[in-house]
């Protein structure tokens, strides 16, 4: 891939500083394959609690409840979501985290969530179902 190919490739919306697909996109379904022509991405699943958080942020942005209400345990996942698709996401600050590595069974991630016309400041809480992390719920601060 050239220089210019590269920088054309969209930022991912979690704000890592990566493209997409070398960021969230390798967690959330999409029908391309990867750029090698191999498998599709999107299959891996997130290794850490703050990777899921940042992946759900990124499906917020992108509008795929699918992979939201995939990541929700199944103990306080919600029948249905709706989502706003007039919604417009500006950006994503980790402020903290607790727990949620390779090595633990549950942690939390405090972030701020930044949208036109203000911002959402939550501290959620994640365990792993399976092996996988999975989003539990969220404490609004502020």
């Amino acid at each position: 891939m050239t220089r210019r190919a590269a920088r054309q490739r969209p930022g991912c919306p979690c704000g890592l500083g990566q493209t997409y697909d070398d960021c969230c996109g390798r967690f959330l379904p999409q029908s391309r394959t990867d750029s090698t022509g191999g498998t599709p991405t999107g299959e891996s699943a997130a290794p850490t609690a703050e990777a899921l958080m940042r992946s759900r942020y990124s499906a917020f942005v992108r509008l795929e409840r699918d992979y939201l209400l995939r990541t929700w345990h199944p103990r306080t996942r919600p029948g249905a979501l709706d989502l706003d698709a007039g919604m417009r996401w500006t950006g994503l600050e980790v402020l903290g985290t607790t727990g949620g590595s390779a090595f633990h069974d549950s942690g939390t991630v405090t972030f701020r969530a930044s949208f036109k016309g203000g911002s959402l400041h939550e501290r959620s809480r994640f365990e792993r179902v399976d092996g996988a992390w999975v989003y539990v719920d969220g404490e609004f601060l502020d």
